[in-house]
């Protein structure tokens, strides 16, 4: 904060997720505490930092900060520190851990030299006469916000922080108390790369401390990743000066075409239990065309869940829901007529993690699509739990319309898949849903977001997206024009009548 790392009377401890004993002590800030952050907020103006008119060597400043961070999370060392460290406060496999710090390298990669300038890039249009043109330019919000949560600590921080650098915003930054050391060391290696000490402000607190903070400082814009319940809050709050990247129940469809039946089978079980499900692009519900039942899709599914184990963390603790939250809601599900548990279903055992967090098996529960469909079904069905846990359902060749009317009935639209290499098919679904990541054909998945395509929902106009220059500049820029009309004025001009 204002350029210097500080320390707070208020500690709060974080057990391990894997066995429960007092872990990390975090340094948070309560509500006595966040005046100097409001002052240092309040402090920068609604220009920014800087813009197209206003220090403008400090895109490339940004440009060299971003290609300095790629070479050092490149280095095998550095990224197996920060792979390790992302499996101990979020347990996942270190292949996931992984992919998050390679995205996270590639995206500085991709924003090195003068390609954060190129974000500013404006436009021109000619003027009705000589010396009038009207010009485009890509302006900063001033005072920002990003809040992030536990599931993805390093990713999902460091490209929102740098998308809001980028456009010359001044951030303050607050992760998800339980995983923000991660942010912790990558601030620390941003500022060895050369981020200016007071271009960013890094706080540890909880919601209500935060909020507090939002309401006095009044940023000119807010980034919140997180639940649909905050989001709404937040939006409330702040007078909708927010964009939101909040839940996700994803849908997946199975196509009439059945093809690379193992394949299939594999990306399903990605998109349903990698992380132990907790991906706000993970796989909630499946659609499987009846082509599709009368194989052994759903056995090999099965098969491929059930290889899953705590020891190398393909499957693991679940940090916002307990055991019985989810053992609850699968019990809710399984008195629906019909309805039938395919597999899971059961706590995990001979562990150690705490009962204040979930653990249980990879689980799938299916449902008829006409009782998922009845009013009364409908808002327990599509209720998003963030864990290991999908609803299957099944659909004959005449029923898309059923499936389409489900979709259309579905709050959030964050990412899909169309599994079919069938253009009329997938014109069908594509040309009737609005998700804002879908993937459409056979090697289609709803999980795995990169770096070089957008990620974001759409459907709602305070929808962020992350990671691609679209989305840099919808999130964290504003559209200004500046009209010049310098003359010369026409010759033997004269005063007209008042109109």
């Amino acid at each position: 904060m204002k350029g210097k790392w500080t320390k707070s009377s208020t500690w709060n401890t974080i057990v391990d997720p894997l066995n429960g004993e007092p872990f990390i002590k975090v340094a948070e800030i309560d509500e006595t505490g966040i005046q100097p952050f409001v002052e240092s907020l309040s402090k920068c103006p609604k220009h920014g930092l800087h813009n197209p008119f206003k220090s403008p060597e400090r895109y490339l400043l940004y440009g060299d900060i971003s290609a300095k961070a790629a070479t050092m999370l490149s280095l095998p060392k550095v990224a197996d520190f920060f792979t390790r460290l992302i499996q101990r406060v979020a347990p996942k496999s270190y292949q996931q851990a992984y992919a998050e710090v390679y995205v996270t390298q590639k995206f500085l990669e991709n924003f090195s030299g003068d390609q954060v300038r190129f974000l500013a890039r404006s436009f021109g249009v000619p003027g009705n006469h000589l010396g009038q043109q009207s010009n485009g330019y890509r302006w900063p919000y001033g005072p920002v916000a990003v809040i992030t949560p536990f599931n993805f600590p390093l990713e999902i921080p460091v490209l929102q922080l740098m998308g809001a650098l980028y456009m010359g915003n001044k951030p303050i930054l607050k992760v998800d108390s339980k995983v923000s050391l991660v942010m912790d060391q990558m601030m620390r290696l941003l500022h060895y790369c050369g981020l200016p000490v007071e271009d960013v402000d890094f706080i540890n607190s909880d919601g209500k401390t935060m909020n507090k903070l939002l309401l006095e400082a009044n940023p000119r814009m807010t980034l919140f990743t997180g639940s649909s319940r905050v989001a709404e809050k937040l939006a409330a709050d702040l007078k909708g000066r927010v964009k939101l990247e909040d839940a996700g129940f994803d849908w997946k469809i199975l196509g009439p075409d059945v093809h690379e039946e193992d394949y299939v089978a594999w990306v399903c079980d990605q998109d349903a239990y990698a992380c132990s499900g907790q991906k706000c692009s993970a796989q909630s519900i499946l659609f499987m065309h009846e082509n599709w039942s009368k194989t052994s899709l759903l056995s090999k599914m099965k098969d491929l869940a059930e290889r899953r184990k705590l020891e190398d963390l393909t499957i693991g603790p679940v940090l916002t829901l307990t055991t019985e939250t989810m053992l609850d809601h699968a019990n809710k599900l399984l008195q629906i007529p019909g309805s039938k548990l395919l597999f899971g279903g059961e706590p995990l055992e001979d562990h150690s993690i705490p009962p204040v967090y979930g653990a249980i098996k990879p689980t799938a529960i299916y449902v008829p699509l006409e009782k998922m469909l009845k009013e009364n079904n409908y808002e327990l069905v599509t209720r998003e739990i963030f864990g290991p846990f999908q609803v299957v359902t099944e659909y004959k060749k005449d029923q898309l319309p059923l499936v389409l009317d489900a979709l259309e009935r579905m709050h959030a639209h964050l990412t899909a898949a169309v599994v079919s290499n069938d253009p009329h098919f997938q014109q069908e679904v594509l040309g009737n849903t609005v998700n804002g990541t879908t993937y459409a054909g056979l090697r289609a998945r709803t999980t795995g977001a990169p770096q070089n395509h957008w990620f974001g929902p759409a459907g709602d106009p305070l929808g962020a997206g992350i990671g691609t220059p679209e989305a840099i500049k919808l999130v964290w820029s504003c559209h200004r024009e500046i009209i010049y009309d310098v003359g010369p004025m026409p010759k033997q001009w004269e005063l007209p009548p008042s109109t």
